[in-house]
């Protein structure tokens, strides 16, 4: 008679309540998984901080005034992120995360960075940041309220959003004083810089990749939605560059440089971004969009009250912005 143990080597694991081979594979994947996340978060950190500040560079020679620098070049530079992960994630057909990233990095750049950028300091912006491009900011977020309405995003509105977007920045750069000539420029540019900002591009599109796999798979091992991966983890790592970057310039006290970064860069996400993904493939969209967005609104609107009553973001002002953050957050996990 045999003295083995009866059964096969899986019914021995039954029994004893070890886990299943699959299992340890399975923690094995989401702890890579996090690990993805983590190196997507650092390319694009260090990928648009080498890109902005090549950009910048250039830009002063050319001679533009540092609120122009922050609404355009900073804003587009640290948009980058956003740019390569939403457009990727609406090309592979993850409409949710593509859109969520929107809205999220949005609810991110004025609830936690700007918030938390003030209560380190007082932000202090000049008015016609306040006026002119919060208002475009605040008109940018109705406006993707109303195309995200019937949670579709189509051609032709991502075609009108892209409109609004350019004619947004034709204005912000022929209201700017002229500066140095375009061929003048172009003659100070450094093969550095040239490479610099080459490097600082590759490495968002590769974190941009990074994030968009590991973040879906994050999600469906947790029983979270892509939507709110999309608005939490993904939106967080894509808004790196635009706390970084206007953190450092509100420590330089360039206040119109870190304010116009954020109000810049939500503009972009938008109009822009949100434009361009829906010219490339129409999205669909889950119902927690139209939620999302009465959310931002309200913060946009919130953020210009405040800068409006001094000229400056103070430190107690900068609790409410992150606490309108936080709530956002717990409600949508909760």
């Amino acid at each position: 008679m045999s003295t083995g143990p009866v059964g096969s080597d899986d019914d021995t694991r039954e029994r004893s309540g070890a886990p299943p081979r699959e299992e340890g594979m399975a923690v094995a994947a989401v702890a890579i998984d996090f690990l993805l996340v983590g190196v997507a978060v650092v390319a694009l950190w260090v990928g648009g901080l080498r890109f902005v500040e090549s950009a910048s560079t250039l830009a002063r020679r050319l001679g533009v005034s540092d609120l122009v620098i922050g609404l355009t070049v900073v804003g587009f530079g640290t948009s980058l992120p956003e740019i390569a992960v939403t457009l990727d994630a609406a090309v592979v057909g993850r409409a949710d995360i593509a859109v969520a990233n929107v809205i999220g990095s949005n609810i991110v750049n004025l609830g936690f960075v700007l918030g938390g950028v003030a209560l380190l300091g007082p932000v202090v912006a000049s008015r016609t940041l306040v006026r002119r491009d919060g208002t475009v900011v605040v008109a940018s977020a109705v406006l993707c309220g109303l195309v995200c309405r019937d949670l579709t995003v189509t051609r032709v509105e991502g075609a009108l959003l892209v409109a609004a977007f350019l004619g947004y920045m034709l204005a912000v750069v022929r209201g700017d004083e002229p500066g140095e000539t375009v061929a003048a420029a172009v003659e100070t540019v450094t093969v550095r810089l040239v490479l610099t900002a080459a490097v600082g591009l590759a490495l968002i599109v590769l974190g941009a990749n990074l994030l968009v796999g590991s973040a879906a798979d994050l999600a469906r091992v947790a029983g979270l939605s892509e939507w709110v991966i999309g608005e939490t983890i993904v939106a967080v790592g894509t808004s790196t560059p635009e706390f970084v970057a206007s953190l450092v310039a509100a420590r330089r006290g360039l206040g119109d440089v870190a304010a116009g970064n954020l109000l810049g860069s939500c503009v972009f996400n938008a109009l822009g971004i949100l434009g361009l993904a829906g010219l490339l493939v129409p999205l669909t969209v889950a119902a927690a969009a139209a939620t999302s967005v009465l959310w931002l609104i309200g913060l946009c609107v919130l953020v210009i009250a405040l800068f409006a009553t001094g000229g400056e973001l103070s430190r107690g002002e900068g609790v409410p912005l992150v606490l309108v953050a936080v709530a956002k957050w717990i409600v949508d996990l909760v």
